[in-house]
């Protein structure tokens, strides 16, 4: 089992910049990818992006990738989600996913509000 714990979550002003992080623990031996995903007001849970274990290689969804950075801090387990330029429709609930080999994503941490205000 892994256990995810996300934090970083906040305010900020359209434009600015924000970094959640999503720390992992347990058997983090299993994880294939670990991805973010985002609840924004009154939709479902969508796709972010994600970083493959093995090499950090990393995948974005297409309107976030060059505002958003996935990354990983290796001997903390730690990966982050670096926000630059946000807009007030990245408003929403943040959370992170592992989707171990041969599976989709079965661990999710708690998730973290990010309002981001004009």
């Amino acid at each position: 089992q892994v256990r995810l714990v996300e934090s970083g979550g906040g305010s900020v002003q359209d434009g600015g910049s924000l970094t959640l992080s999503c720390a992992a623990s347990g058997d983090t031996e299993s994880i294939n990818v670990l991805g973010w995903f985002r609840e924004l007001p009154g939709d479902e849970r969508e796709f972010v992006g994600r970083i493959a274990w093995i090499d950090d290689s990393t995948e974005y969804v297409g309107d976030i990738e060059g505002r958003f950075i996935i990354y990983r801090e290796r001997d903390k387990n730690t990966v982050y989600l670096s926000m630059i330029s946000v807009k007030p429709e990245d408003t929403g609930v943040y959370y992170c996913g592992v989707a171990p080999a041969g599976s989709g994503y079965i661990y999710w941490g708690q998730g973290t509000q990010v309002t981001v205000s004009s």
